[in-house]
C-alpha cells in the first residue's frame, strides 16, 4: 500500500510519461499519414480474430529460427500477460486490502509467477546470443548501406530494452517474494516461493522496504520506458498488430498497385523520396524490429550482393526517428532514398522474389519499396540497366522482350495439332503459352509436351498464336510501369472480347500477372497453372501415366507459384505420379531459394557478387543426390539448366510437363 506522498508522485510520472508518449504518438501518426494512400478502416473488423490469434501465438515469428524465437515468445507472452500483472499491482498499491479472491487469484498467481520467471529466463539467453555468441544473422555486411548510428545504435537499443525487462519484472518477482516471506508461503507462486526463504532472515521492516523499492523499480522503469518505447525498435509490439489489420487487401503478396497514367494531377510516378511511398510503407519502418530475417533469406544478399531488404526498413526508421517532425509537418525530405535507404546498385540486385516479405514477421514489404524506386529510376530519371533496354524495347516492338516476330510465335508448334482461337472459337480452355515457351528454344520442350499431354487428354482448348503477346510481368519488375500499363490494357482488351474465362500457363509469371494484376484492368479470369491442370488429368483420368520409376527427383517451387500463389500441393502430386521417390531441398514450397531470374533479371547482367544465385540453388538440388530437377517455370528452367551445365552435371533439369508426356501411356 502506498503513502499518500507516493501516490501523488505516482500519478505525476504517470501523466507525465503518458503525455510525453502522447505527443511521440500524435507525431508518428502524422508522419505515416504523409504517405501515399489513405488505409481502409473497414478491412480491420474482417482481420480482428486473425490479427489477435497471430499475436498471442506469435506463429509468423516461428517460421525461422525456432530457439530464439521461442526465447522470444517466453518474453512476448509474459508481456501481454503482465499487462494484467502491473494493473492488479497499481490497484493493490491504491486500494487497501485490494486482491483478486478464490480459484481465480489462484491462477493469477500462478500465472504471474511462470510468466515471470519465462521472461527472466527467455530474455537472459536472448542477451547472451546477441552480445556474448554475437551470431551474424543479427547484423549486415559492412558493404551493405546502413545508417552510421545503426550499426551500435541497434545493440544499444537492445541492450537498453533488455535492461529494461530484466529490471521490471525481475522487480517484481523480487516484490513477489518479499511479500511471501512476509506474510507465508504461497504454494501458487512456486518460485517466488522457493526465493523467499532467502529474505526470512531478514527484519520485517527491512523486508517492507524491499516491497516498496520493488514496486517503484517495477512499475518506475515503465513510467521512464514508456516515452523511450515509442523510439525504439520495440515499438513493433504496437504497429505489427495494426500492420496486419490494415495492409491494402491484395490478390497476392506480390501483387503492386495500377498507377493512373490519365492522371493529370499526378507528378510523381514511384517512389524519389520516403513521403513517395505509401503510407503503410511508412508504417512498415515503425513495425521492422531489425531482426534481419528478410535478410537472411534474401538470395541476392546471400549470393553476395550489396542488397539487405533490412537495412532498407532501418535506415528508413532512423530517418524517420531523426527528422519524423518535418515530416509530419508535411515538409519534404531534401535526401532521396537511394542516398539513404537502399543504394542503385542494391535495387537493381533484386530477384522480386517476395522471400522478405513472406517471412516477415511484422508483416513489413521491402519488396513493394524496391518495386516503386525502380518505378521512379525507369519513369522519372530514365536511369535503369543498359541490358533492359533490349527487352524493353522487344516488348515495345514486337511485343515480347526476346524481339521475336509475332509471325513466328506459333514455329514451336509446327508438326503437332495446336489450334489457335481463331480455328476453335468455342474453345473451353485458353492456354496462354507466354513468351519464354514460345520462343526460348529450352523453354519450347516444355510447350509441345503440353500441347501432347493436352492432345491425348481430348481438351478443348486453343492458343491466341500471333495474337498472343507480353503480359509485361518484366517491365512491370524491371519500373516500367508505362510499358506494363500499355500491354496490360491491350491484352485486358483482347481476352475480354474473346470471352473464355478459363486461362492455363505454364509461366508462373504469366499466372501471376493474368489472375493477380489484370483484375486492376477490368481482366477477371479464371487462371490455371499448368501442374494444377495436368493433376486434373490424373485424378479423373484423362490421362494414364506409365508405372511410376525409381529415379530420385526433386522440385524446384517457382518463386511466383508457391510463394505468390500458393500452389505447393499440386506440382508435388503430379511429380509423384511419375516417381516413388520425391525428396525435398531444404528450401522448398513457400520458403524456396529464388532461381535468379525474376525482377527482370533475365534481362540483365547479374549485380556484382561471390556467387550467381542460380548456381546456388542448383547446388542445393544437387546435394540431394537426385537424377532430375523438376520445374515448373520456364525461366527457371532455363536458369538452373545454365547452372547445371556450368557445374559440368549430370542431374537432368525438366518441366513437370516434360516427366509427365514422357510417362503417357499411348
Amino acid at each position: 500500500m502506498l503513502t499518500t506522498p507516493e501516490k501523488l508522485i505516482f500519478i505525476i510520472a504517470l501523466l507525465g510519461s503518458l503525455g510525453a508518449a502522447f505527443k511521440l504518438v500524435l507525431r508518428i501518426g502524422k508522419t505515416i499519414n504523409q504517405g501515399q494512400g489513405e488505409p481502409e478502416w473497414g478491412i480491420a473488423k474482417t482481420r480482428l480474430v486473425n490479427v489477435i490469434l497471430k499475436t498471442v501465438t506469435l506463429q509468423p515469428v516461428f517460421r525461422l529460427r525456432f530457439w530464439p524465437s521461442l526465447f522470444h515468445g517466453l518474453v512476448a507472452w509474459g508481456f501481454i500477460f503482465f499487462l494484467l500483472v502491473n494493473l492488479v499491482d497499481i490497484l493493490d498499491a491504491f486500494i487497501q486490502g485490494f486482491h483478486i479472491p478464490g480459484s481465480v487469484g489462484n491462477f493469477y498467481r500462478l500465472a504471474a509467477d511462470l510468466f515471470s520467471v519465462g521472461v527472466l529466463t527467455g530474455m537472459t539467453l536472448l542477451i547472451i546470443r546477441r552480445f556474448i555468441l554475437k551470431p551474424n544473422t543479427l547484423t549486415t555486411r559492412e558493404d551493405i548501406l546502413l545508417h552510421p548510428k545503426a550499426r551500435q545504435g541497434i545493440r544499444r537499443d537492445s541492450a537498453i530494452v533488455g535492461g529494461f525487462i530484466l529490471l521490471h519484472v525481475g522487480a517484481r518477482f523480487l516484490g513477489a517474494s518479499l511479500a511471501i516471506a512476509k506474510d507465508g508461503n504461497d504454494t501458487w507462486q512456486p518460485f517466488a516461493n522457493l526465493t523467499a526463504a532467502l529474505w526470512r532472515s531478514t527484519g520485517s521492516t527491512n523486508i517492507d522496504i524491499g516491497i516498496h523499492v520493488a514496486f517503484w523499480l517495477a512499475i518506475g522503469s515503465i513510467l521512464a520506458f514508456i516515452p523511450y518505447f515509442y523510439y525504439s525498435k520495440h515499438l513493433h509490439l504496437v504497429v505489427a498488430p495494426l500492420n496486419f489489420l490494415l495492409k491494402p487487401n491484395r490478390l497476392s503478396p506480390g501483387a503492386l498497385d495500377r498507377i493512373d497514367f490519365d492522371d493529370e494531377n499526378r507528378e510523381q510516378f514511384g517512389a524519389s523520396h520516403i513521403e513517395d511511398l505509401g503510407w503503410e510503407q511508412v508504417m512498415d519502418a515503425f513495425a521492422c524490429i531489425m531482426c534481419y530475417r528478410c535478410q537472411e533469406v534474401c538470395p541476392a544478399y546471400n549470393t553476395g550482393k550489396v542488397l539487405s531488404p533490412a537495412t532498407l526498413e532501418i535506415n528508413k526508421r532512423y530517418l524517420l526517428n531523426l527528422e519524423g517532425t518535418k515530416i509530419a509537418k508535411g515538409e519534404h525530405t531534401e535526401r532521396a532514398l537511394t542516398e539513404f535507404a537502399i543504394t542503385p546498385e542494391a535495387i537493381w540486385a533484386c530477384t522480386a522474389c517476395g522471400a522478405c516479405n513472406d517471412i516477415c514477421p511484422v508483416g513489413n514489404e521491402p519488396m513493394r519499396d524496391i518495386i516503386d524506386i525502380r518505378r521512379a529510376l525507369v519513369l522519372m530519371e530514365n536511369d535503369f540497366p543498359e541490358q533492359l533496354q533490349t527487352a524493353f524495347r522487344g516488348m515495345e516492338r514486337t511485343l515480347n522482350p526476346w524481339g521475336i516476330p509475332p509471325a513466328e510465335r506459333l514455329k514451336w508448334a509446327e508438326g503437332l495439332e495446336v489450334p489457335t482461337i481463331v480455328e476453335n472459337p468455342e474453345a473451353e480452355i485458353l492456354w496462354w503459352v507466354g513468351c519464354a515457351p514460345a520462343t526460348d528454344a529450352q523453354a519450347q520442350k516444355t510447350a509441345q509436351a503440353l500441347a501432347k499431354i493436352l492432345n491425348q487428354s481430348g481438351t478443348n482448348y486453343a492458343v491466341l498464336g500471333e495474337m498472343e503477346q507480353c503480359t509485361g510481368d518484366a517491365a512491370r519488375r524491371a519500373g516500367n510501369e508505362f510499358l506494363f500499363n500499355e500491354l496490360a490494357i491491350a491484352n485486358v482488351e483482347m481476352l475480354n472480347e474473346i470471352g473464355i474465362k478459363r486461362i492455363i500457363t505454364t509461366c508462373p509469371h504469366c499466372l501471376h500477372t493474368l489472375k493477380n494484376e489484370y483484375p486492376a484492368f477490368g481482366g477477371h479470369y479464371d487462371v490455371t497453372h499448368h501442374s494444377q491442370f495436368i493433376n486434373e488429368l490424373v485424378q479423373t483420368r484423362q490421362i494414364t501415366i506409365s508405372q511410376r520409376n525409381e529415379d530420385l527427383l526433386t522440385f524446384h517451387d517457382p518463386c511466383y507459384l508457391g510463394r505468390q500463389n500458393d500452389i505447393i500441393d499440386a506440382p508435388r502430386q503430379v511429380l509423384q505420379a511419375t516417381s516413388t521417390n520425391l525428396i525435398e531441398m531444404p528450401l522448398a514450397k513457400h520458403k524456396s531459394f529464388c532461381c535468379g531470374a525474376g525482377g527482370a533479371q533475365m534481362w540483365k547482367e547479374e549485380q556484382e557478387g561471390d556467387k550467381r544465385v542460380n548456381h546456388t540453388r542448383f547446388k542445393e538440388a544437387a546435394a540431394t543426390g537426385v537424377d532430375t530437377l523438376a520445374v515448373g517455370c520456364p525461366f527457371c528452367l532455363i536458369m538452373l539448366n545454365d547452372a547445371a551445365k556450368d557445374a559440368d552435371s549430370d542431374i537432368a533439369v525438366k518441366d513437370i510437363a516434360e516427366l509427365i508426356a514422357a510417362n503417357l501411356v499411348e
